[in-house]
């Protein structure tokens, strides 16, 4: 995406719901019947993960897969771009939002839904917070001046670059901050440790536990839905007795836990991404 893409998204974000939802969706059914390759990888998340579905439940939640990815992804020209009300109607959030109304540190555990991005605007405009998060430059200048402003437009968000390090990171969650943290897709083998996901063993990082011990912060789940409306941000309670000490059974604990939020609606995860691509030694690949 260049100017004329980002021109594109501001042209739509007047545009009623309904009709941004239909245009992604007719975007979301064209990937997914000529990326081939991506459509490939979703396919073998879902056989690895869910070993029990049928061949036609498999195809059924990977179309709509994409269909979401590309609803979600067009829903950021009003995430980004609409009038705030409009942003606050259509982004509501239910469930323990106690949890991070106070000053104490704490962590969101967010994974990767569809939704991430109204995740992250539903809490920074509704919430008296201020929010952390590390911030993976993008390699196009435009894209990514666009992509930081719009996670960012409400005033509490503060973005933390890799190169800002772990002890101002720190720093900020004793400070009060609220880390947002997205430690659930496949970062590669050097900083990761195997633990299970679905049964299978997935190079996952262990930040969760490690920040909420330097931090002293507790761990507070926001699970976001796409629906008709908009999107529900829904606040879990905070785990009890997390972290624990172990970071393996942490970081094990974290991917169950995860499990258990992908089941209630397992084509809003975004399988589009090779979870299984880093394999422990000696195991051969599996896409």
């Amino acid at each position: 995406m260049s100017r004329l893409g980002i021109f594109f998204m501001r042209a739509i974000a007047p545009l009623p719901l309904s009709w941004v939802r239909a245009m992604g969706r007719v975007l979301g059914l064209l990937l997914h019947a000529v990326v081939l390759s991506r459509r490939k990888v979703v396919d073998t998340n879902l056989r690895l993960c869910f070993p029990h579905w049928s061949d036609a439940e498999r195809r059924r939640v990977t179309r709509e897969v994409f269909v979401n990815v590309a609803q979600s992804f067009l829903d950021r020209a009003w995430l980004w771009h609409a009038e705030p009300e409009v942003v606050r109607r259509r982004v509501t959030l239910t469930g323990s939002v106690h949890e991070l109304a106070g000053g104490d540190p704490a962590i969101v555990f967010a994974p990767h839904f569809v939704g991430l991005d109204a995740g992250v605007t539903g809490l920074t405009q509704q919430l008296r917070r201020r929010f952390i998060g590390i911030y993976t430059k993008q390699s196009n200048e435009v894209v990514d001046a666009w992509v930081l402003k719009g996670r960012h437009r409400f005033g509490g968000a503060r973005p933390m670059s890799r190169s800002e390090g772990v002890r101002e990171i720190v720093s900020a969650l004793r400070a009060g901050d609220v880390m947002y943290l997205l430690p659930d897709m496949n970062f590669g083998p050097e900083e990761s440790i195997f633990v299970p996901f679905y049964g299978i063993p997935a190079a996952t990082v262990p930040s969760l536990s490690r920040f909420a011990r330097l931090g002293r912060a507790k761990i507070v789940p926001v699970v976001t839905r796409l629906t008709p409306a908009g999107y529900e941000v829904r606040v879990l309670d905070a785990w009890p007795g997390f972290p624990t000490g172990d970071v393996e059974a942490d970081t094990a604990l974290m991917n169950l836990r995860l499990q258990g939020y992908i089941d209630e609606m397992p084509a809003q995860y975004y399988w589009v991404h090779k979870r299984f691509k880093t394999r422990p030694p000696g195991e051969p690949g599996v896409y």
